[in-house]
């Protein structure tokens, strides 16, 4: 039997440990994601027998991730067709990996339907490309950047210190002023900023702060997420300053690879399905698009 509880801040060590075993490249596992995004969705957690249960409140049915650990899988899924019979509705699980299919497809054979949520992609990169942008196909990145060190000699960049924050909130109040998503989501991402700087020591995670002369232009926030993978969760720069998303984009790179000289990849999470964000990751040419999906049990 599963019984959920609301996830908080104390949950952190154990869904580390779950999250460890896993051992996934996607955003959607690690716990800095969960918790800063809690207002969104509203989430509930169960670990039992090895493998972590989470509950997030969809638009019409709870969304149910996929149980990640290293427990028994088929015993999870039972476990959670049981909790959802329950409820009074049929077992959908969301943020499916293709090897995580593949075992479902193995330990179910025919008991399971997929649809691709193109939109909840991760797009991630080989961070010594992201820190180099070298090569023919990043060229146009080099030269916005050229451009800004050009336009902007005294630029620097800094680790990304408590100081900091009263500026990067500033400075997410320009970019807000100028940004044309839904409010709900310029919202919520502005609670999952704010609940990073409250928390940023604990959650263990890692930033960079670009500046000319003494102004801020640029901030941006991660952590790292498996054994060779570094996820950003926030990057925003000023509008008015051409260059300081690439600028800011490859120092931060680099400041990862010089604490974390084991990171091999950097992961930038999904385009929500937003035209203009898609266009601007995929200018990065990432290595891998990791694709999600939707389990569906068939009864």
């Amino acid at each position: 039997m599963l019984f959920f509880k609301s996830l908080s801040i104390e949950d952190k060590e154990a869904v580390d440990a779950i999250a460890a075993a896993e051992n996934s490249r996607s955003a959607d596992f690690v716990f800095g994601n969960m918790f800063l995004w809690d207002g969104r969705y509203h989430q509930s957690i169960c670990i039992h027998d090895g493998r972590l249960f989470v509950q997030a409140e969809g638009e019409h049915l709870p969304i149910f991730p996929f149980p990640i650990g290293s427990g028994d899988l088929v015993s999870a899924i039972n476990a959670l067709r049981e909790y959802t019979a329950q409820q009074g509705y049929g077992l959908v699980m969301r943020g499916v990996e293709l090897h995580h299919k593949a075992l479902l497809e193995e330990l179910f054979p025919g008991k399971f339907s997929f649809i691709h949520d193109r939109d909840y992609d991760d797009y991630i990169y080989l961070a010594e490309k992201l820190a180099s942008l070298s090569g023919k196909k990043l060229h146009g990145k080099r030269n916005h950047i050229n451009r800004f060190e050009a336009t902007y000699p005294t630029w620097h960049f800094e680790p990304l210190k408590r100081e900091h924050f009263p500026l990067c909130m500033a400075l997410l109040d320009e970019w807000t002023e100028e940004v044309s998503e839904g409010e709900h989501l310029v919202n919520d991402e502005r609670e999952a900023i704010e609940l990073a700087f409250e928390h940023y020591e604990r959650l263990g995670l890692m930033g960079g702060a670009l500046f000319i002369d003494e102004r801020l232009v640029a901030f941006t926030v991660g952590e790292q997420i498996s054994s060779d993978t570094f996820n950003v969760h926030f990057e925003k720069a000023a509008g008015d300053i051409d260059g300081a998303y690439p600028m800011i984009n490859r120092e931060f790179v680099r400041h990862v690879l010089s604490c974390l000289p084991h990171i091999v990849y950097i992961n930038r999470e999904d385009d929500m399905g937003l035209d203009n964000i898609r266009r601007s990751k995929l200018s990065y040419r990432p290595e891998i698009i990791l694709e999600k999906y939707s389990a569906y049990w068939m009864d």
